[in-house]
């Protein structure tokens, strides 16, 4: 199994997912867009994965790249890979698709539950997926859902949470990977984010919640080889 995914910041990577990856022995590589590179022919890739980032799906003129990486996205969906897309990797995949990406209501910062809908349960991996779920949070921008997908889940503050087409094709607004460690590169980084708004925690709350972390890896885990098994 080829696994290559889409890195659009050195301080987003893939968390817990590049264990997951690496005890099981594929091949993992990546696109680095921040350093310039480019992506792989697509038949050297089985299963891309697009993280997230703080632009937004068309801040063209600051990222360039993003035309490119959206085009790839699209052959990649076109030719039957796996693709799964976390926050702006969703917007992306959301955006591919015809779907529209706008600001949210809120920023969604922190710990807060998702639910599962009722169209889940027609899809694969919604049948494995927790009726609620408290999981980590880092958006401002949400995605309506594209033709033809299953809504899987949602939360008080944003509606479209997470979508599955074809079971092959994933969305995620928000983050089953992250880490402790991945969480400070966040704070580290975005801390400007920080805005006392409704949905943003403080970031202690972030730190103090770290018996979270091990709950959303774990179920990063079930959505993984949800995906393998197709």
């Amino acid at each position: 199994m080829n696994v290559h995914y889409l890195q659009h910041v050195p301080f987003e990577g893939l968390g817990c997912m590049e264990d997951f990856f690496r005890k099981r022995g594929f091949s993992l590589s990546a696109t680095h867009w921040f350093r310039s590179q480019h992506p792989p022919p697509l038949e050297n890739v089985d299963f891309l994965i697009i993280m997230g980032g703080p632009m937004g799906v068309y801040d063209e003129d600051q990222h360039p790249w993003l035309i490119e990486e959206r085009e790839y996205i699209r052959k990649a969906i076109e030719a039957g890979k796996k693709v799964l897309g976390i926050c702006l990797g969703a917007q992306l995949i959301a955006s591919v698709m015809g779907a529209n990406i706008s600001r949210n209501a809120y920023k969604e910062i922190g710990w807060f539950p998702i639910h599962r809908t009722s169209d889940a349960l027609s899809c694969q991996l919604g049948k494995l997926w927790p009726e609620t779920i408290k999981v980590f949070h880092w958006h401002g921008d949400t995605f309506s859902l594209p033709k033809g997908a299953h809504w899987l889940a949602s939360s008080e503050a944003c509606p479209h949470q997470a979508f599955v087409l074809e079971d092959r094709i994933f969305g995620f607004q928000f983050h089953l990977e992250t880490t402790p460690e991945s969480a400070e590169n966040l704070i580290a980084h975005c801390s400007n984010e920080f805005d006392d708004s409704p949905y943003v925690q403080s970031i202690d709350k972030l730190r103090t919640n770290s018996s979270h972390f091990t709950t959303i890896n774990a179920l990063m885990e079930v959505v993984l080889n949800s995906i393998l098994e197709v």
